[in-house]
C-alpha cells in the first residue's frame, strides 16, 4: 500500500487529471513531446528571468555626457517609440539610482552580476547531486518559485526606494543559488525520457530556450522599463514563478513515475513498444501501477556520479572547456550587450534604453537559427565534436 501511494504521489496533478478526464493515458511519444514542451517552457523562463539586470543598468546608471541628441534608433516596427529625453533630464527624469550612479556606479553593476555568476556556479554542483537524490520535478518547481522570488525583491526596491548596495548583492546572490537547480534538472529529464538517441536536430530545437529566452527577458524588461526599472524584474520573476506552477503540474521527471518503463534500462527494449499506444486508465490502477512500482524501486537504486569519476569520462575535460569559453562570450553579450548599446554614440546619436534591449535580442535570434542548424548538421555527419568545433571557431 506504501509503495502505491508512492507512486501515486509522484504523479504530475496535471497528467493525473487529464488521465481522468480523457479515460486513457497519452501515448510516450506524445509525453516525450509534452516533457520537451514543458522543459523548454521552464529553461526560456529561467534565462527571461536573467535579462533584466542587462536592460536597466543604463537606467540606474546613466551616462552623464549623455544629454542630447538621443533617439529611438534604429527606425523600426520594434525599435519606434516616443522616448526623446530632454537635455536637462536624464532617463525617465531622474539621475539614475543610488548606489548605482556614483562614480564607481558600472564597478557595482558588474559586482552585482560577478555574485550572481559565482553563486550560480557554486550552487550548480550542489544542484547536481541533490537533483540525483530528491523528486526532479519538486526540486525544479522550487528552484523557479525561488528565482521568481528573489528577482522580485531586486526589483522591489524600487518601491521600497532601498539604496543600500548590500540589499541588491544579496538578492542576486541568492537568485542565483536557486537558478542553478535549471539546467542541471532539465538536462537530467531529457536524458531520462530520451536516453541514447539520435537527436541533434531535436536537441537543437529544445536548446533554443535559451536565446527564446533571452529575447523573451528582453523584450518584457524593456517594454515595462518606462513604468519603473523594478517592474523589469517583477514581470520576469512573475513569470518564472508560474512556470514552476506549470512544472509541478505536468513534469514527469521519469517515465516510471507515470507508469512507462525505464527507457534506459533492459527493460525498454522490451516493453517501450507495447506500452507506446493508448491504453485505457482503468487499466493503471492495477497492472500498471504494480509495474510502475518495481521499476521506481529500480530506478530509485540510481547511482551518481561524482566529480573525479565525470572527469575521467572521455571527452568531459575537452568539452567543458569548450563550453567555459562559448559561455563566456554569451553570457558577456547577456549582461552587457544592451548597457553598451545605450551608452555608445552611433552616427551623432545615441540609442533609447528601450531601443538597446530590442536590438540586443538579435544576437539571441542568431543563437536559435545556429542551434538548430548545428544539430542538423551533427545529424547528417555524424559528427558532434567536429560540428561544435566549427561552431565555436566560426
Amino acid at each position: 500500500m506504501a509503495n502505491n501511494l508512492d507512486a501515486m504521489r509522484k504523479i504530475p496533478p496535471g497528467i493525473w487529471l487529464i488521465r481522468k478526464i480523457r479515460g486513457k493515458d497519452w501515448s510516450l511519444k506524445t509525453h516525450r513531446y509534452m516533457v520537451l514542451l514543458v522543459t523548454f517552457i521552464a529553461y526560456a523562463s529561467y534565462h527571461a528571468s536573467r535579462k533584466p539586470s542587462s536592460i536597466v543598468k543604463s537606467a540606474l546608471d546613466p551616462e552623464p555626457n549623455k544629454t542630447k541628441n538621443v533617439y529611438p534608433w534604429p527606425i523600426g516596427s520594434v525599435f519606434v517609440k516616443d522616448e526623446f529625453f530632454d537635455g536637462n533630464k536624464d532617463m525617465f527624469g531622474y539621475k539614475g539610482w543610488e548606489p548605482f550612479n556614483g562614480k564607481d556606479g558600472t564597478k557595482k553593476l558588474g559586482l552585482i552580476d560577478v555574485a550572481f555568476l559565482a553563486c550560480y556556479s557554486l550552487g550548480m554542483f550542489g544542484a547536481g547531486h541533490l537533483g540525483d537524490t530528491l523528486d526532479l520535478r519538486l526540486f525544479l518547481t522550487s528552484g523557479m518559485i525561488g528565482s521568481g522570488i528573489f528577482v522580485g525583491l531586486f526589483g522591489m526596491g524600487y518601491f521600497w526606494n532601498i539604496h543600500v548596495f548590500g540589499f541588491y548583492l544579496v538578492m542576486q546572490m541568492v537568485a542565483g543559488l536557486f537558478q542553478a537547480t535549471g539546467w542541471p534538472s532539465v538536462v537530467a529529464v531529457i536524458g531520462n525520457w530520451f536516453g541514447k538517441r539520435k537527436r541533434g536536430l531535436i536537441m537543437g530545437i529544445w536548446n533554443a530556450h535559451t536565446s527564446v529566452g533571452n529575447i523573451t527577458g528582453s523584450l518584457i524588461a524593456a517594454s515595462v522599463l518606462e513604468h519603473g526599472w523594478g517592474w523589469s524584474f517583477i514581470a520576469p520573476g512573475t513569470l518564472i514563478a508560474i512556470a514552476g506552477i506549470l512544472v509541478f503540474l505536468f513534469l514527469a521527471a521519469y517515465p516510471e513515475d507515470i507508469g512507462f518503463p525505464c527507457l534506459n534500462g533492459p527493460a525498454a527494449r522490451v516493453e517501450a513498444v507495447p506500452r507506446d499506444v493508448e491504453a485505457p486508465t482503468q487499466n493503471e490502477g492495477t497492472v500498471e501501477e504494480g509495474k510502475s512500482t518495481t521499476i521506481r524501486d529500480r530506478s530509485g537504486a540510481r547511482r551518481s556520479v561524482g566529480l573525479l569519476e565525470a572527469c575521467l569520462i572521455p571527452g568531459v575535460i575537452p568539452f567543458a572547456f569548450c563550453l567555459f569559453f562559448s559561455k563566456l562570450v554569451a553570457y558577456t553579450f547577456l549582461y552587457w550587450l544592451p548597457f553598451y548599446l545605450s551608452q555608445t554614440e552611433i552616427g551623432g546619436e545615441y540609442m533609447s534604453v528601450k531601443s538597446a534591449g530590442n536590438l540586443s535580442t538579435l544576437f539571441d535570434v542568431g543563437g536559435i537559427v545556429g542551434g538548430i542548424l548545428a544539430g542538423h548538421i551533427s545529424d547528417k555527419l555524424r559528427a558532434r565534436a567536429i560540428t561544435a568545433a566549427s561552431f565555436i571557431i566560426c
